[in-house]
């Protein structure tokens, strides 16, 4: 058996280490399972999800140098998120005030803003130009009248 990118194999885990596991694969060979291929969930100890004996379906997500590069998460569906924007990291309830019960944020759907026009994209390219320009500008009006200054002593 060919073993390509994408093949889905049976295997049985061979050893585990603190970065991955090592899965032996059909035809002798050896593949292994990075910790962060593991589950779709944070893997903070990999010897909770996987034991040396186990038999684990993985996939071939990559081949360099004789080395086979095996993933378990990708044959798991993807867990459901919420529509959080990136970079989000507060509570589903929003900062709280004191004395402010914590209830549930209105799940609202909200309006995507309405795509930018070439005209608003050409302003802000402007605005930003022209705000780094009169920076530039006045660091160098500070730095001549600074020289101006020293030779008139």
């Amino acid at each position: 058996m060919e073993l390509t990118v994408g093949a889905v194999l049976e295997g049985k885990v061979k050893s585990i280490t603190n970065f991955g596991a090592f899965i032996a694969l059909p035809e002798n060979k050896t593949g292994m399972v990075h910790i962060s291929e593991v589950a779709n969930a944070y893997v903070s100890d990999i010897r909770q999800h996987l034991t040396e004996g186990q038999s684990v379906k993985v996939m071939v997500i990559g081949m360099d140098g004789g080395k086979i590069n095996l993933s378990i998460k990708r044959l798991e569906p993807k867990p459901q998120r919420e529509n959080a924007p990136k970079g989000d990291f507060r509570s589903p309830g929003g900062p709280r005030r004191e004395g402010t019960p914590n209830r549930a944020p209105s799940r609202a759907p909200v309006q995507p803003p309405a795509p930018k026009t070439a005209d608003q994209l050409f302003e802000e390219k402007l605005k930003a130009f022209m705000s780094e320009s009169d920076s530039k500008i006045s660091s160098i009006r500070q730095y001549s009248d600074h020289r101006t200054k020293s030779r008139r002593r």
